[in-house]
Parts: structure tokens; C-alpha cells; sequence
């Protein structure tokens, strides 16, 4: 066996491997051992026949392929150990030539590297939280909107309205909506069912019926439907018009008894903004800190981790989608959207997860940052405070070794970014050497 080492680009080892004339015939005569023993030929018992009859019952390139199953990836293993590769993953081969030799290629994905930039040097301040009486006001407002009546007029529709009707309709010769007894809120600049389907509506009464044709964008997110023409048949059933309670201690109280006055309601609003836009606060921040750190780095890997990556997402996709009651595939029918394009959609957010965690793993060997079997109990108990139901199985299942090591997983990364916000805030003390690289 020749193995010709190319290059090796993007923490991957390129490998040119020739097969001897001698490995070749080994692998075809143990390949015919195990095909003559699984094959019936006409006038020979099975595993009698001999090797020339087999070849010429089964042809040649269906015992090079058995040969080639097995004797491929064994030499790959052993020119990885001939060259003292540590491959983090299956290769990827390429079967170049078969004949009169073999010679395949093999991608082999390695350790990534990490070199860290002066990131003891970042400096940078968190934007301030402010809530103004007018965010307090919108607040107040949604809540007022949550406590609304809502009572039948006799008048014709309003934007803001909320509409009772039966709806009928189609785009080209397919059906799109129909049904009877639709409750329908008419808020202006809706697109749905279709853009301008609310202007229609507006203006109509109880009992009043109406067809009417909408154009959908070329641009409109529904690809199966953009640039076509939808038919609507319309009628109005009955027409209602919320009711807002006032804004006094009473509204306050119908929001929650323990509210008494609507100044309490008020500094509760308050309370929870600042809350909210201190948590939005801190991510943003903790974001930008990272962008920093990473902008700094040189950060080599192979794409089989992006790879790994995008398959996680979609698990987490999935199961999301599973604890709905829904179905990830039937989404994507839905947006029109196949398999391949999500793959292709999801590269650039898998390829941020994996710099950042490569990055966040190099800060945290370079800072000494470690986690205790002390904190992952504490984290544990803090997870089972919320249960109510079968404390036991959730409290066995976050024990168990896979939990763990994700929940040690989830500290190291929260610590780490925490010193990194450290530091960028100025609070830091001597700066340890951060410069080395690791593969």
C-alpha cells in the first residue's frame, strides 16, 4: 500500500492511498470465499464452485465491490495509523481507479485549532435600561386590550372589529378557505387570508355578502401562491366592537386582586419591563462580547462538525415540533420547503454555534475554568425545584452520567462567558497567557 499525504486545509488531511497488486488478490480471494458460500450456481454445490466459475456467473465488478467494501476502509485505517492521524471522524473516500490498480482518496477530518487573539483587551459597555412612562403606557394598554368585552352592533365593520361571516373561496381552480361561522379580527394591514382581504371587508354590515378578487405579491412568502389570483365570496354573520374597560382601580383589581390601586398595577408593569429589558440587555451584551472574542481568533475545523451541528438543530426542530402535536415535515410542505434547502438555510447559524463554541472552549482551557461535581448537584437541585410529578424518575434521569456531563457542559459555557464579561467590563485582574493554540 502507497499512501501519498497531499495537504492537509481546514483541519482536514487529504490522502491519495494505492493499493499493492498483492492486497488487491487477497481481498478478491476472500470476497469469492464469502460469495461462493452465499450464491447458487447451477451444477455445483453451494461454496464448490470454483472461483473462475463464480466470476463468470456473478461477473468480475460484482466480486470487485465485495472486495472493495472491505478492503477500502481497512486500508484507510491503516494508513491512518502509518501516518499517526487522529481522526475525529469517519473520512470521506473517493474511489478513484479500479483498474489495473486500486486507488482511492481519502478526506480525513482532524482535530480543529484555536488561536485566541488579546481578548483581555476588549472593552466594552453594556447599553443602559431605561423604561419610559410611555413603554409603561403600551404595557398598560395590551392589558386593557386582554380584559376587553366584546358586544354585536349594528353598524358596519371598523378596523379593530371583530367579524362573525362565512367565507368562500379559491385561487385558480384549487379551493383555499371554506368555511362557515369564521371569527375573524379585522386589524389593520393584516395579510391574511390575503393582502387587502380587511380593506374589503371593511365598510360591510350583518347579512351583507360580497365577492371580490385579491392578487397575491410575486414576493409573498407562500411561494405555491405568489403572483396568483385568489376569488373570495363573502358574508357577514355579525359584527362586534370591543369594549375597553377604563383605566381606573377597578381595572387594576380585574387584572389581579392583588392589585388595589391602578398605581400598583402600574409599578408591577414597570417592574417586570425593566426585568425583561435588563434580561434582553444582558444577552445582547454577552452576544456582543463573544462577537468580539471570536473576531480575534483564528478558528480552523473541519465542516463534518458543522455537519453534527445542523443535524442537532434539527433534533431540537423536531422534538419541538413533536411536543406540539405537529410534525416538522409537514412544515415544511407547509412553507413549501424541502429538506435540502432547511440543510442549506440552517449552515450559517451551525457554523456561528460552532466558532463560538470552539472559541468559548479554548477561553475557558486558557482562564482554568473548570466545574465541580458540587456545582452540577447544586444546578440538579435547582432543575427539580419546579417538579411537581415523579420528582424521582426526573431526579434519577439528571443524574445519570449523559445529564451530567451536558449540564457540566451548560456551566463550563455560562462561567466562561461570564469572565469574558468580566473583562470586557474592566474587572478583571492579571492577564494569563492567551495566545497558545491547541489541535
Amino acid at each position: 500500500m502507497k499512501v501519498d499525504r497531499e495537504k492537509t486545509e481546514n483541519s482536514q488531511i487529504f490522502l491519495t492511498i494505492e493499493m499493492e497488486p498483492a492486497e488487491i488478490e487477497a481481498s478478491l480471494a476472500k470476497s469469492y470465499r464469502h460469495l461462493v458460500q452465499r450464491v447458487n450456481i447451477p451444477g455445483f454445490r453451494k461454496g464448490k464452485a470454483p472461483r473462475v466459475i463464480l466470476e463468470r456467473y456473478l461477473g468480475r465488478q460484482t466480486l470487485l465491490d465485495e472486495a472493495l467494501d472491505h478492503m477500502v476502509p481497512e486500508a484507510c485505517e491503516r494508513a491512518l495509523k502509518e501516518q499517526n492521524i487522529e481522526a475525529i471522524a469517519q473520512p470521506e473516500i473517493e474511489i478513484t481507479q479500479t483498474d489495473p490498480t486500486v486507488i482511492f482518496k481519502a478526506t480525513v477530518p482532524i482535530a480543529p485549532s484555536v488561536k485566541l487573539g488579546d481578548y483581555h483587551t476588549i472593552r466594552l459597555a453594556p447599553e443602559p435600561v431605561k423604561v419610559s412612562d410611555e413603554d409603561v403606557n403600551a404595557a398598560t394598554e395590551q392589558l386593557r386590550h386582554q380584559q376587553a368585552t366584546w358586544e354585536p352592533v349594528e353598524r358596519a365593520l371598523n378596523f379593530g372589529d371583530l367579524v362573525t361571516l362565512d367565507v368562500g373561496s379559491q385561487i385558480g381552480n384549487a379551493p383555499y378557505i371554506n368555511q362557515k361561522g369564521i371569527q375573524y379580527h379585522a386589524l389593520q394591514e393584516r395579510n391574511f387570508p390575503a393582502p387587502g382581504f380587511v380593506e374589503q371587508m371593511v365598510g360591510m354590515k350583518k347579512g351583507e355578502e360580497k365577492e371580490f378578487k385579491l392578487q397575491f405579491p410575486p414576493d409573498y412568502p407562500r411561494v405555491e401562491m405568489a403572483g396568483k389570483e385568489a376569488t373570495f365570496k363573502v358574508k357577514v354573520n355579525e359584527v362586534k366592537q370591543e369594549i375597553l374597560p377604563e383605566l381606573n382601580d377597578e381595572f387594576a383589581q380585574q387584572v389581579s386582586p392583588e392589585f388595589k390601586t391602578l398605581d400598583l398595577l402600574r409599578e408591577r408593569v414597570a417592574t417586570n419591563l425593566k426585568i425583561r429589558a435588563e434580561e434582553k440587555a444582558r444577552a445582547d451584551f454577552e452576544e456582543k462580547v463573544m462577537e468580539a472574542v471570536v473576531n480575534l481568533s483564528q478558528v480552523e475545523f473541519p465542516p463534518v462538525l458543522v455537519e453534527r451541528e445542523i443535524q442537532e438543530i434539527l433534533e431540537e426542530q423536531s422534538r419541538r415540533f413533536q411536543r406540539q402535536g405537529a410534525d416538522l415535515g409537514d412544515y415544511l410542505k407547509s412553507i413549501n420547503k424541502n429538506p435540502e434547502q432547511l440543510h442549506e438555510e440552517l449552515k450559517p447559524v451551525a457554523t456561528k454555534r460552532v466558532v463560538q463554541s470552539l472559541v468559548l472552549g479554548k477561553v475557558a482551557e486558557t482562564e482554568k475554568i473548570e466545574v465541580s461535581e458540587a456545582e452540577i448537584d447544586t444546578e440538579v437541585e435547582n432543575m427539580l425545584k419546579g417538579a411537581t410529578e415523579k420528582k424521582e424518575e426526573w431526579q434519577k434521569a439528571l443524574n445519570s452520567p449523559r445529564s451530567r456531563e451536558s449540564i457540566k457542559r451548560i456551566l463550563l459555557t455560562r462561567k466562561t462567558i461570564n469572565r469574558l464579561v468580566e473583562i470586557a467590563k474592566g474587572g478583571e485582574g492579571k492577564s494569563p497567557d492567551s495566545g497558545g493554540e491547541t489541535k
